[in-house]
């Protein structure tokens, strides 16, 4: 792969090298493209990423392990404006930030609720185990 690394620029990257980067598959990389989140130039059969789609896959990335949709990614990402300081993006962001957590908030209670649940249940099957064997001894 070193032989597609020499026709993109010094500060431009193929698929493998931003695979290798961000330890994702190029197929997860084409996946994105299809999508419309990146677009990379061609040359001839070749992508070559600049480093704004670099850093585009970055917060793509960055999305998804903060369990944003690809759509709220977007949204996010293509906001950027770095000439007016960002304000909406930062804003929408924030909105963002703030449903997910709201959202796992409720998760977390459900999920302590579910587990208080199968801790009574546990107890009682205990307790209906004991009883059980002692009414089979003889």
């Amino acid at each position: 792969m070193k032989a597609k690394a020499s026709i993109v620029e010094p500060h431009s990257y193929s698929i493998s090298e931003l695979a290798r980067e961000f330890d994702i598959t190029t197929r997860t990389i084409r996946f994105y493209e299809d999508k419309g989140l990146l677009k990379p130039e061609r040359r001839g059969q070749t992508r070559v990423y600049s480093p704004e789609e670099r850093v585009r896959l970055k917060l793509i990335l960055r999305g998804k392990r903060l369990g944003f949709s690809l759509d709220e990614s977007r949204e996010i990402i293509d906001m950027y404006d770095p000439a007016h300081g960002n304000v909406e993006q930062l804003q929408r962001l924030l909105e963002h930030i703030g449903q997910k957590r709201e959202h796992l908030c409720q998760q977390l209670r459900d999920i302590e609720s579910l587990m208080g649940e199968l801790e009574e249940a546990e107890a009682r099957a205990q307790v209906a185990l004991v009883r059980s064997r002692k009414n089979e001894s003889p």
